[in-house]
């Protein structure tokens, strides 16, 4: 296929499972910040912490055998319908289904690359071969290059916004006209595992998105900025009939009540999480803006994650005691928020320039170091989950 480039995985079994484990293992004191998951640096909010705490006490009953309370809940929650809607373990639990149910083995599956790490190694799963299109050198998805990636044998595509591990977001008008060029029976995976971190003039109307496109799944997951990530809660919404097909696979007894009440507090405690969020992205500016001034030219995230590039950024963090999802050029993505772990990232970086010698930036989107090599789930820092 022009445009694309493929990675051979092996198959995604007992072997392959040892090395995500053995990834997110440290040394025992070699780790004073582990930052990297993208996980949100702080507990669930208190008033979600209180309503999971009286949900224990029925925690010797049975969950609904299927799931109706919580796709009802989300439904109404985005102002779809609640057979528009499936629920999971997870964004990736959800991403699993929709892999195993939209696709057959033997398929390809395109997206961008580096990218979340779960896709290379479900696809492998679910017996997808992965076909990975490089950024463009400002760490961007090229839509366009993943436009002519799709041909006859592709079996589902997936876009991130914003991307993960970057942190860019493409606009609203480029991803429908990529959506507009994407034939009707080639399923998309819109990942929105980061939404809650746009701001408002880059929030899409999803509802409106996947009524004029069918084909699209938009995934979403409270493992981020809700801080839920223990309570593996994810959905996907779309159009009735994918979903349906979704849903053929939902495990019985899959979603606890916890899940439930943890989703329904979260959603009344509105202002907090935009209180928490805001606290999350002012912390991260704060360390692009240091990080950029030492040389670093670290792309304008809209997640709750910082990208930065260079062959000796993972190496310092490394040695700083800092755990960061590394990738084989040497460059890393660590979480933000947590002001210790800041500050301990801006004494490993940031005291002195890249490369000996201080740079003058100009601009805020004057790009980043080519990312000329993919990542590598078995190289260089851990596994997560969405």
């Amino acid at each position: 296929m022009s445009g694309s480039r493929s990675i051979s995985l092996r198959r995604a079994e007992p072997s392959a499972l040892s090395e995500w484990r053995a990834a997110l293992r440290h040394e025992p004191g070699s780790v004073r910040f582990d930052l990297s998951l993208s996980e949100n640096p702080f507990p669930p909010l208190p008033s979600v912490l209180d309503a999971v705490q009286r949900t224990l006490s029925r925690a010797n009953r049975y969950p609904e055998f299927l799931p109706h309370r919580l796709p009802r809940l989300i439904a109404e929650h985005l102002g779809v319908r609640t057979d528009q809607v499936v629920v999971g373990s997870g964004a990736t639990g959800v991403a699993l289904q929709i892999m195993q149910t939209l696709t057959r083995r033997g398929d390809e599956m395109v997206f961008a690359t580096p990218t979340f790490d779960g896709y290379p190694i479900l696809a492998d799963m679910a017996g997808l071969k992965s076909v990975a299109v490089p950024l463009d050198s400002r760490g961007r998805q090229d839509l366009v290059a993943l436009g002519r990636a799709v041909g006859d044998r592709t079996g589902l595509v997936t876009v991130c916004r914003p991307h993960n591990p970057t942190g860019t977001v493409i606009s609203a008008s480029e991803l429908k006209a990529f959506l507009f060029g994407i034939p009707r029976d080639v399923p998309v995976i819109l990942d929105e595992a980061y939404v809650e971190f746009l701001g408002a003039t880059d929030i899409l109307d999803a509802a409106e998105l996947i009524a004029r496109y069918p084909n699209v799944l938009v995934l979403r997951t409270f493992s981020k900025a809700y801080g839920l990530a223990g309570m593996r809660i994810g959905y996907a919404f779309g159009h009735p009939d994918l979903v349906r097909r979704v849903r053929r696979l939902q495990l019985p007894f899959g979603v606890p009540e916890s899940a439930v009440v943890a989703v329904a507090a979260s959603y009344a405690a509105r202002m907090e999480l935009g209180e928490r969020v805001l606290r999350i992205t002012t912390e991260r500016e704060l360390l692009r803006t240091t990080l950029r001034r030492s040389g670093i030219r670290v792309p304008r995230s809209r997640a709750n994650f910082l990208y930065l590039p260079g062959a000796d950024v993972a190496a310092k963090l490394a040695r700083a005691g800092i755990a960061a999802k590394t990738f084989p050029d040497g460059s890393a993505r660590i979480a933000v928020g947590d002001r210790a772990a800041d500050a301990a990232v801006r004494r490993a970086l940031g005291e002195s320039p890249m490369h000996g010698e201080r740079r003058r930036l100009t601009g805020e989107d004057s790009g980043l170091c080519a990312l000329t090599v993919p990542s590598d789930p078995g190289e260089g820092g851990a596994v997560e989950d969405i």
